[in-house]
């Protein structure tokens, strides 16, 4: 089968599409013939060779997917070859075949194309935990994500007004993409630069957020802590910069306020709580099947594309969702 290697950390020039054997599944896992794949800066942090994210070279990267069910392992029940499913595989998910646990391959309602449906496993079900289980998001709540201009920012510009609603404000890294996050469907979208805080204070009227969604790792955290209201939660959920992460503050500086800063990885709750994932997916398809939900992807037409998306992800010069088409 046709897959994307990462060869050694570095760039595009270390990605090639690469002729390997298709993968077997073993007990309590599937395999799928790939229809599309999610891109996501998480394959971007693995072939930079930041620390965890990168096991061994070669790499295979792509964890997110949909297509159909290929062959089942031992002791698979509630799903059957040719079902229309998505996963969200360890990796390996930029290629033809695709491997993923079981508990991870959620059949797609009809009437959800699967182009839309590769967003899912990662991208949206990402965004619809950090909301709720780590965020717990109430409607009305002021929300400020950073990068509000990539996959994820996108879908929690999706999510908000089918939660309840409430007010939007993102950052972006270069000024000329805080447009595109207002038209995704923030109410304010601001560079990070030495303006922020007094840009979001006059829009809160003074208050400051209650929600800070933040995958900028510690870089940014002192500032969360400005930016945040008064019970204010901070969820941290990557290390997009890749440098070193600096020590959480001081219980005072939390307790002054009345302060939550929570970390979340979907790797984590993945490997350590597969079956609430899974919700999550099942529960973003059914918003997906019933219309409520739109989430505009770029479609990428093969795997020769993506080292180049990787660039442009990596260089905070992409906007929205990738998607890229594998077969079909």
């Amino acid at each position: 089968m046709r897959a994307l290697v990462m060869t050694a950390a570095g760039g595009s020039e270390n990605s090639q599409v690469q002729e390997i054997d298709a993968p077997r599944p073993g007990p309590g896992e599937v395999t799928i013939d790939v229809a599309y794949a999610g891109l996501n800066f998480v394959d971007v942090m693995a072939r930079r060779g930041d620390g965890g994210y990168t096991a061994a070279w070669p790499h295979l990267p792509g964890k997110e997917v949909s297509g159909t069910v290929r062959e089942l392992g031992e002791g698979v029940t509630g799903l059957a070859v040719g079902d229309r499913v998505v996963a969200a595989p360890v990796g390996g998910g930029l290629a033809e075949v695709a491997i993923a646990a079981a508990v991870l391959t959620v059949p797609v309602p009809d009437g959800v194309p699967l182009r839309e449906a590769a967003a899912v496993p990662l991208g949206l079900a990402t965004a619809m935990l950090l909301l709720g289980d780590a965020g717990r998001f109430a409607a009305g709540d002021t929300v400020l994500v950073h990068s509000a201009g990539g996959g994820i920012g996108h879908a929690i510009a999706q999510l908000v007004p089918l939660l309840g609603g409430g007010r939007l404000i993102g950052t972006v890294g270069r000024p000329e993409k805080a447009a595109a996050a207002v038209e995704a469907g923030y109410d304010h979208a601001f560079a990070r630069d030495a303006d922020l805080l007094d840009a979001v204070r006059e829009a809160t009227g003074g208050k400051g957020v209650d929600l800070v969604l933040d995958p900028l790792g510690t870089e940014a955290l002192d500032l969360d802590l400005d930016l945040a209201a008064h019970g204010g939660r901070i969820v941290l959920f990557g290390n997009a910069g890749g440098g070193a992460l600096d020590a959480l503050p001081p219980l005072g500086r939390l307790m002054a306020d009345n302060l939550t800063v929570t970390g979340f990885s979907h790797r984590a709750m993945a490997a350590g709580d597969p079956a609430r994932l899974g919700r999550a997916i099942r529960r973003v398809l059914d918003l997906l099947a019933g219309g409520g939900l739109d989430l505009p992807v770029t479609e990428l037409a093969g795997l020769e594309a993506v080292p180049a998306a990787h660039d442009a992800m990596q260089e905070r010069r992409a906007l929205g969702k990738y998607v890229v088409r594998v077969a079909g």
